[in-house]
């Protein structure tokens, strides 16, 4: 048996670090047993010394079929409330029954799709078959092109380990064997100018903790997550600089938890514009005004929960919070946004989408790519030039039209 999860090296000295070692610490224990799930099941039965580069082949192409990923699959509770009334069980106890988080188990009790997995765990703790809790509803998707890369990359990563410890004479999964799976280059989706100022125009009609919410993931750039980890000492009013320091997101078998930024350069300082800074006042005026109609119902001090599981109880200072004070789930500006843009017929886009949007403004009216991937929190300016080039060709007609005004003879000639 190809036994890969014995051959995952605690360290890695690769051949191109900049590839695989970025891989190895982005994604976390819980994505590498996901991908390992896969990659036993199609090459698993294959001995080492038997696999071939048109096994792996076979592997990716099946996963381009649909109805192959399960990202499509969700589970929506029927009578979930009704039995975890029945048994008298509250949402901590049944956390500890499943394993599953109490958010989780919150939204699943609303009746929001959750994953088949946090289904199959909840119907194991209260001893009810599945079918009886849950309607099960199962997608045609198939696998991204960037996910199947993930697997290429996986499996090279251990493979090549095999040859260290002598298992297999060389890495078919190298170049010199294969090709890797293409992931085609797409355009980053955002918003143009009049797209932009007709969401502004409708946030005027939501509260002030949306308005402000939206309003720095414009203004800022910054990711989801980056915002919902926003303390309000990060936001230095008297200089117009904010900090970004942390990471907020949810993970269903934790919660929400807190974590370093994405990569050292995602730890960086902005500049904000005067327009956000009225709308921040604003804001924290409502935060501490809710704070004190609260009272005793205020969280002085929230447990955090962070990446390794340890968690601690630290000062609420969070800028983004629940209606009973402790910190939002990630996803939840996601769902807003969702019901923003269905609300007033708006041009679809999502939180990431603001964030190149903000990329794409910036460029396309001759802001540096330096500046711009030093605000985004990019490892390198290639990373900005390759997302935002259609911000990089518009800088650049722009730069020609200036040139041709400026330099034609004829212009000259005229004066």
């Amino acid at each position: 048996m190809l036994i890969l999860q014995g051959l995952i090296p605690k360290k890695i000295k690769a051949e191109k670090p900049d590839i695989y070692n970025a891989f190895l610490k982005v994604t976390s224990s819980r994505r590498f047993k996901d991908l390992l799930v896969n990659i036993n099941l199609a090459i698993g039965n294959i001995k080492l010394i038997n696999l071939q580069s048109h096994h792996l082949q076979s592997f990716y192409n099946n996963m381009r079929e649909k109805g192959v990923s399960t990202r499509g699959n969700y589970a929506v509770a029927t009578k979930l409330v009704k039995v975890v009334n029945k048994k008298g069980l509250s949402k901590v106890k049944l956390a500890k029954l499943s394993g599953i988080s109490q958010s989780t188990i919150r939204s699943a009790l609303k009746g929001n799709h959750v994953t088949i997995e946090t289904a199959e765990a909840l119907s194991k703790a209260l001893n009810v078959p599945e079918n009886k809790l849950f309607k099960i509803h199962i997608g045609e998707m198939h696998y991204a092109d960037k996910t199947i890369l993930h697997h290429h990359r996986l499996i090279g990563v251990i493979l090549r380990q095999a040859t260290r410890d002598h298992l297999v004479p060389y890495n078919i999964a190298s170049r010199d064997y294969m090709k890797a799976p293409r992931v085609p280059r797409k355009e980053a989706a955002f918003l143009d100018d009049e797209e932009i100022q007709e969401v502004f125009s409708c946030l005027q009609q939501e509260s002030i903790k949306w308005r402000t919410a939206i309003g720095l993931l414009v203004y800022s750039g910054m990711r989801r997550g980056e915002l919902m980890g926003l303390e309000w000492k990060d936001v230095d009013f008297k200089n117009k600089l904010l900090h970004i320091y942390r990471t907020s997101q949810y993970v269903p078998s934790m919660g929400i938890i807190t974590k370093d930024t994405k990569t050292f350069s995602s730890q960086r300082t902005i500049t904000l514009p005067d327009g956000i800074f009225p709308l921040l006042e604003e804001y924290r005026a409502y935060w501490e005004e809710t704070k004190q109609k609260m009272g005793d119902l205020w969280h002085n001090e929230i447990l955090i929960t962070y990446a390794d599981g340890t968690a601690e109880y630290v000062p609420n200072d969070r800028l983004f919070i629940k209606d009973d004070s402790t910190p939002m789930n990630p996803e939840s500006i996601t769902a807003w946004t969702n019901d923003f843009v269905k609300k007033y017929n708006l041009p679809k886009f999502t939180p990431h989408s603001l964030r190149h949007t903000n990329a794409s403004l910036l460029i396309a009216n001759g802001i540096n790519i330096p500046t711009v991937s030093k605000r985004l929190g990019h490892s390198s300016v290639s990373t900005t030039s390759n997302i935002y080039s259609h911000a990089v060709k518009t800088a650049d007609e722009k730069a020609a039209n200036v040139l041709s005004e400026k330099l034609n003879p004829l212009n000259s000639l005229d004066k």
